[in-house]
C-alpha cells in the first residue's frame, strides 16, 4: 500500500515558523516520524512531497493517480483557498485526509472554512504532529476493509 504525504506552503518553515502555534517540530522531523510509524502496518509506504506552489500540488495529485492508494495531505493556507488542489481531490478519487497542525475552528475566522475538506473523507486538526500519525492510522484502517 502506497501513501502519499502532501505539505503546502510554509510547511518547510517548521521548527522556525510560529512556534507558539505549530511547535518546534520540523518537517524533517515529521517525515521520520510518519516512516517510522509506517513500519508498524505491513506493507505501508510512504512517499513525501512538499511545495509552495499551488500548481506543483495540483500536479502531484493528479500524478498520483494509478500509483497511490491513499493520500494524507495538510494545505496549509491553500485550505481557505484553493478550489484547484480541492477539484484535483476528486478528480483522482483517492481517499484522501486532510491535516492541520493546529486547531483550524479555534483560529482567525478565514481559517475556519476549508475548501478542500468536502473533497477528503476526513479532516484532523488541533494535535499537531500527531495529526499525521491518526491520519495514516485511519487512512490504512480504511484501504484494509
Amino acid at each position: 500500500m502506497k501513501i502519499l504525504v502532501i505539505n503546502g506552503p510554509n510547511i518547510n518553515l517548521l521548527g522556525t515558523r510560529e512556534p507558539e502555534i505549530y511547535g518546534t517540530t520540523t518537517l524533517l522531523d515529521i517525515e521520520k516520524e510518519i516512516e517510522e510509524y509506517s513500519k508498524t502496518f505491513q506493507n505501508v509506504q510512504v512517499e513525501f512531497f512538499q511545495s509552495n506552489h499551488e500548481g506543483d500540488i495540483v500536479d502531484k495529485i493528479q500524478n498520483a493517480k494509478d500509483i497511490y492508494d491513499g493520500i494524507i495531505i495538510n494545505p496549509a493556507a491553500y485550505t481557505h483557498t484553493s478550489v484547484a488542489i480541492a477539484d484535483a481531490i476528486k478528480a483522482v478519487n483517492i481517499p484522501t485526509v486532510e491535516i492541520h497542525l493546529s486547531n483550524i475552528q479555534s483560529r482567525e475566522d478565514f481559517r475556519k472554512t476549508s475548501l478542500t475538506a468536502p473533497s477528503c473523507m476526513g479532516q484532523i486538526a488541533g494535535f499537531g504532529k500527531d495529526g499525521y500519525l491518526a491520519g495514516l492510522f485511519c487512512l490504512v484502517k480504511y484501504l484494509e476493509k
